[in-house]
């Protein structure tokens, strides 16, 4: 029987990550995955293995293992087609895609961020042609990945805080820049625990650059483009705050059925966030901002411009974290 038409099917949204934190451990430099993942590498087209072996750092090589798995896995079971006929080209502003070849439709819309080890993907397949596209975006930051570094600039009498949210003023609104240097601790009750220490202080601060860098980042790849678009400065989050830490990577966040301002300043989950576009704040963006352990955030943002009321029903839960080997199994079975 052939798979049901897309018109057929109801929308799906997934939301996967793989942890490559633990994988091949005896992989000390990126060669060595050719012996150790080459189960997972087999899996993978010539030009894409060359992609992964590539990198210098081997964390850095199995993430890029790790996208290449969950692209093609997303296409696989969602589209739904081979494993090896998952092939994924670039559009015409490089965003990774897969398009049937008999109609060039995309029946996947889909996008990845890595970030110190974690490989996070949001898709969402199979909504209606005649409604227009759905598009998706998503980043992982870790606030702990460049501390010390960060520390470092934070301490220097000749740069701090100030300085530190400069080099990034490229990036950011400029309502944005004058928040986080001036405003963000007494904005946000709770950022820094009472009779905080220097560096708790730091962390705090931070933590609300990491939170608004993911958000900016998600909306961003939503829209095809990166971060040298010509309209960045134009975007804006206005009193954003970062949610709260979990107590570890794996436990779920509180929060979870927060729709809007309830109990704020101990969400670990946040989804009410105020975004404005050349002035005009926008109201079809469904954004969900959450933590993972002390470390971890991860934004999700999805819009459905042709029926903004779509998108913004869909519920933007937790991430199911997948199995390496379960995927492998999947990926084996197709071929």
């Amino acid at each position: 029987m052939p798979p049901p038409t897309a018109t057929a099917i109801k929308p799906v949204l997934v939301q996967w990550i793989l942890d490559t934190r633990t994988w091949y451990p005896e992989a000390t430099e990126t060669r060595q995955l050719e012996t150790h993942a080459s189960r997972a590498l087999a899996l993978l087209t010539d030009p894409e293995r060359r992609g992964v072996l590539k990198y210098f750092h081997v964390r850095d090589a199995k993430m890029a293992l790790a996208s290449a798995l969950l692209k093609h896995l997303v296409v696989s079971k969602l589209a739904p087609v081979p494993w090896r006929s998952s092939i994924i080209t670039r559009d015409e502003r490089t965003k990774p895609v897969f398009r049937d070849p008999a109609t060039g439709y995309s029946p996947v819309s889909f996008n990845v961020s890595h970030q110190a080890g974690i490989v996070a993907l949001v898709a969402v397949a199979h909504y209606p042609r005649p409604y227009g596209a759905a598009e998706v975006g998503v980043d992982v930051v870790c606030t702990s990945e460049r501390r010390d570094r960060d520390l470092r600039i934070l301490r220097d009498e000749s740069e701090g805080w100030e300085s530190f949210v400069d080099m990034h003023a490229d990036v950011f609104a400029p309502a944005e820049t004058a928040y986080l240097k001036y405003q963000v601790l007494a904005a946000i009750p709770g950022l820094i625990p009472p009779k905080a220490t220097l560096d708790q202080i730091a962390d705090g601060k931070l933590r609300a650059f990491y939170a608004l860098w993911a958000l900016r980042e998600a909306y961003v790849k939503l829209t095809g483009e990166a971060l040298l678009a010509d309209w960045l400065r134009e975007l804006e989050f206005r009193s954003f705050r970062p949610p709260r830490s979990t107590a570890a990577w794996d436990v779920p966040p509180d929060g979870e059925n927060f729709s809007g301002d309830e109990d704020e300043a101990r969400a670990q989950v946040i989804r009410k966030v105020d975004i404005y576009f050349h002035g005009e704040k926008l109201d079809d963006v469904n954004i969900c901002l959450r933590s993972m352990g002390p470390d971890y955030m991860i934004c999700t943002v999805v819009r459905t411009p042709d029926r903004k009321e779509d998108a913004l029903g869909w519920k933007l839960g937790p991430y199911e974290i997948l199995d390496l080997d379960e995927v492998l199994d999947f990926a084996e079975s197709q071929v």
